[in-house]
């Protein structure tokens, strides 16, 4: 029960869902403040490790920065009646090019703080209506409405901060 499953191994069914979205806000809202809360102590030599070729801490955090526009690329694309949510790059090369670990902690936390500052402020704006529109999911081939797609962002911020933690926990 320690070990995570694989993140494309995730299944999403959102059929049943009722209207959580206040509570998704608030868990976006909290994922800058539970960052900055799992890393102000680990030194920087643990924010740089990698184990078995894995992100580091920092790489994880910067790759939830790189996706924050595919996010909002997606709520635009729901927003403009698409069918289908664009596509991610399931490799992952923005992240894997970014070589996050030569930027400061500092610097990693705050760029994500304002990207999802960003995204909050636009989540905030929106109405009902747009909450309940959908398009499908590319991957997984699933209709997801706008309320759908940040839960799911929500769960992938949760995905990384436990790969955060395992990390921590394996190498203090």
């Amino acid at each position: 029960m320690n070990t995570q499953i694989k993140w494309f191994d995730r299944k999403f069914d959102f059929r049943d869902m009722l209207n959580s979205f206040p509570s998704t806000i608030e868990r976006l809202r909290g994922t800058p403040v539970r960052l900055e809360e799992k890393t102000k102590t680990v030194s920087n030599k643990i924010l740089d490790t990698k184990i078995d070729n894995s992100w580091s801490i920092k790489e994880n955090i910067g790759h939830l920065t790189d996706l924050e526009p595919l996010w909002m690329g997606r709520l635009e694309d729901i927003l403009s009646k698409s069918v289908y949510l664009r596509v991610a790059d399931l490799q992952n090369q923005k992240t894997e090019r970014a070589n996050h670990n030569a930027q400061s902690i500092d610097a990693l936390l705050g760029e994500f703080r304002l990207a999802r500052l960003s995204t909050i402020q636009k989540l905030e704006s929106l109405s009902k209506e747009e909450l309940l529109l959908s398009a499908l999911h590319p991957r997984l081939n699933t209709p997801m409405r706008t309320m759908d797609h940040f839960l799911f962002v929500a769960e992938h911020d949760d995905h990384h901060l436990v790969a955060i933690n395992q990390i921590i926990q394996t190498l203090k």
